[in-house]
């Protein structure tokens, strides 16, 4: 089962703890484990302007933009997801038309307006090992469906989640232990 370049929706199950409400995109996915970025989740008060800011990253452009809090795991490291029309050296592609950059030559380049026309900035991210995440989903505790680009990049934070069940033909406010149900 490979499941790169999909999204992991959690189910009303993971409510109480770190994940609930989330919706991740799988980075990477292999026998070694799972690497994903939360998408939908902005970190409070947190938008590129103070990065920048923090980092001395000199530029006028997408300062308003909100950092998303990308998972539980090194916290203090940024990831920008982002369209294939500006690539770095350092910069991976995903799959056509996404690319993962982790250098901060792409904060100054997004800072400066030369930057992918997409973007999804975040701090941190979520890590699976061995079995781990294939064990969550056999206990239900994700779904996964493939990942779109407007649902990544265009649709409002606070609908990803849902958007993505969605397109499986899943509400999951009727889902057992959705709030008003079981």
């Amino acid at each position: 089962m490979d499941l790169r370049h999909q999204f992991l929706i959690a189910m009303p199950g993971l409510d109480e703890g770190y994940f609930g409400g989330t919706l991740s995109y799988l980075c990477e996915h292999n026998e070694e484990g799972a690497f994903a970025l939360v998408i939908n989740r902005p970190l409070e008060g947190v938008t590129l302007g103070g990065i920048f800011d923090q980092l001395a990253i000199e530029g006028v452009a997408h300062r308003d933009v909100p950092v998303l809090d990308g998972g539980p795991v090194q916290r203090d490291r940024g990831f920008v997801l982002h369209s294939d029309d500006c690539c770095l050296p350092a910069t991976v592609k995903l799959q056509p038309g996404l690319a993962l950059s982790t250098v901060r030559e792409m904060l100054t380049a997004i800072a400066k307006d030369e930057g992918p026309k997409q973007f999804l900035v975040c701090l941190g991210y979520a890590g699976w090992g061995e079995g781990q995440l294939e064990q969550e989903m056999a206990d239900n505790a994700w779904l996964s469906c493939p990942a779109d680009l407007t649902t990544l990049f265009e649709a409002p934070l606070e609908t990803r989640r849902t958007r993505a069940a969605e397109s499986l033909g899943i509400n999951l406010a009727l889902f057992p232990g959705a709030p008003g149900h079981g």
